[in-house]
């Protein structure tokens, strides 16, 4: 228990006093992951829109995948793209394995069936007229666009605190495709799996607590989002 105590005190210690290493890694992890959201997210709400609003043969297969795909587990997508980015796979020409330009791609293939299908179920809810009559009033395919997003501004925006959360917290990928690199491709959650085979607690333990405190707020703001998206519907 005294050991854990001083773990702890170490641990807050790093945090307030702004060591340095510690938060590079944090900065790699926010940036990495933001860049990925960012990416994934115009792609993911035009699939989703398609999904939504527009009849085809094989709909429902399409939204069962994208269903399916938000339950890969995270070292399934860094296997395959180590295998594509390998020097012997058909894009080791690009040399981008063990970077953080890989790492974002993986987040991106993450965070798209997230978001997709999070998006996917706000645009059911809008009412259909509030494309036709943007369409009617002489709007263009964007403008219209603009006026769902609009409407479903609290649906995406907890989609996206969704999706962030998923790909921030994950580790199998970024181990994968990232290699853990000092300085480079460290994040937060392959940095708290290093610390823990060191027995080096102090900082694995600080990391440990960005993400509890990421999860609260990221939750915090989910159920803000939602219940202003029940209150907007009511109205």
């Amino acid at each position: 228990m005294h050991e854990l105590m001083n773990t702890a005190r170490e641990a807050l210690h790093l945090l307030v006093s702004l060591d340095p290493a510690l938060w590079e890694i944090i900065g790699v992890s926010f940036r990495v992951s933001l860049t990925a959201i960012l990416v994934a997210l115009l792609p993911s709400l035009l699939i989703a829109l398609l999904l939504a609003r527009v009849a085809f043969p094989g709909r429902w297969f399409a939204i069962s995948l994208v269903n399916t795909f938000m339950a890969v587990p995270t070292v399934v997508v860094g296997l395959v793209l180590f295998m594509l980015l390998s020097r012997s796979g058909p894009l080791g020409e690009l040399r981008l394995l063990f970077t953080q330009r890989a790492m974002i791609l993986g987040q991106i293939l993450l965070a798209m069936p997230v978001l997709t299908a999070m998006l996917h179920s706000t645009l059911q809810s809008i009412d259909q007229r509030a494309w036709e009559t943007a369409r009617q009033l002489g709007a263009g395919w964007w403008q219209s666009l603009w006026v769902l997003i609009r409407e479903a501004r609290f649906g995406v925006i907890a989609a996206v605190l969704a999706a962030f959360g998923r790909i921030i917290a994950e580790v199998g990928s970024a181990v994968m495709i990232g290699g853990n690199i000092e300085h480079f491709t460290r994040t937060i959650t392959t940095a708290i799996a290093l610390e823990t085979l060191k027995g080096e607690f102090a900082q694995g333990l600080a990391l440990g607590l960005v993400l509890l405190l990421l999860a609260l707020v990221l939750n915090v703001l989910l159920g803000v989002m939602r219940g202003r998206g029940h209150q907007t519907v009511s109205v």
